[in-house]
């Protein structure tokens, strides 16, 4: 590079231009004024409006990885809380399906029970309440286990009824529970009267596959019996008070090669899912002593009014 061509000329000893107060002053001012400006004239109102419409796509691009996690965590916590409430929400279903339950149950009981407290009022035999605790363990006999025995006044032979009728007889007592033969049981007979024609008979148990029932025997084929007569106890036996409903006769079934009629019955007790049930006293122990009875239980003790050759004759 040729020496001519290069700048000889030494840097001057004062600064030249304004000083930096100048500056500031001026720029203060101008600043000053801008603002003055446009809080009176909105004249930086198209500026900022164009900056934020040029901006806007920038700020739109750099927010979408905030709002993408914030929806993330706002949908796993809407999941967990739909979640919980759906739990909770069942838990709450179920709880007032078993109360519901309960309440069907109570209301199911205590209509039977007074249906079973009509029943004992329309009778005058002593009677004992009692609860069904589960069905006998003998799959082939018809019984069930209550929990009165020997210690509550049960004895064997006592007639046992619920709200609707007949159900059947204490056959083994125990001390605190006692065994009841249905009268579905193929072992078990009760006499019976047929509330329509005043005929006697005797009912006995018929288990079968299709439906336990009873069945009336020795109807002569001429009988005058039709399907719906009621049967009630007679009361002859001694054990079972008379009028307590004992079956509906459900089938007569007349055969030409048979002078004997068979007539199916179905049971007016429930003898399935009975709960509360009356113990009846034996018809035969709840009747006074007869005259001949009480005079001759009272031979040992001599009258007030007896001589004293007649009292030294008592034994």
């Amino acid at each position: 590079m040729p020496l001519g061509t290069l700048d000889r000329t030494p840097p001057p000893f004062f600064k030249q231009g304004p000083s930096a107060l100048s500056k500031l002053m001026v720029f203060s001012a101008i600043a000053l004024f801008l603002m003055v400006a446009d809080t009176r004239f909105r004249i930086t109102m198209p500026l900022r409006a164009a900056l934020a419409t040029a901006l806007y796509p920038m700020q739109w691009l750099v927010m979408q990885p905030v709002d993408a996690a914030r929806q993330a965590g706002g949908y796993f916590t809407s999941l967990h809380t739909a979640q919980q409430d759906e739990a909770d929400a069942r838990r709450r279903l179920a709880e007032q399906a078993e109360r519901a339950l309960q309440v069907e149950q109570l209301v199911l009981e205590n209509q039977r029970l007074r249906e079973l407290l009509v029943m004992r009022e329309r009778i005058t035999t002593p009677a004992t309440g009692a609860q069904v605790l589960y069905d006998a363990a003998d799959p082939y006999s018809r019984k069930v286990v209550i929990d009165r025995g020997q210690t509550h006044g049960i004895v064997p032979g006592s007639p046992v009824i619920d709200d609707s009728g007949v159900l059947g007889q204490v056959t083994r007592v125990y001390p605190l529970v006692s065994e009841v033969t249905m009268l579905i049981d193929r072992d078990q007979a009760i006499p019976v009267l047929n509330t329509r024609t005043g005929v006697r008979s005797v009912v006995y148990g018929q288990p079968a596959e299709d439906g336990d029932g009873l069945e009336l025997r020795y109807t002569l084929a001429n009988a005058d019996i039709n399907e719906g007569d009621l049967l009630t106890t007679s009361g002859v036996d001694g054990v079972y008070p008379a009028g307590l409903p004992v079956g509906r006769i459900t089938k007569v079934e007349r055969r030409a090669e048979s002078s004997f009629t068979r007539v199916n019955c179905a049971p007016v007790a429930r003898m399935q899912g009975a709960l509360h049930v009356l113990v009846l006293t034996p018809v035969g122990q709840s009747l006074p002593a007869p005259p001949a009875a009480q005079a001759s239980a009272g031979k040992g003790t001599p009258p007030a009014t007896a001589t004293p050759s007649e009292r030294g004759r008592a034994p």
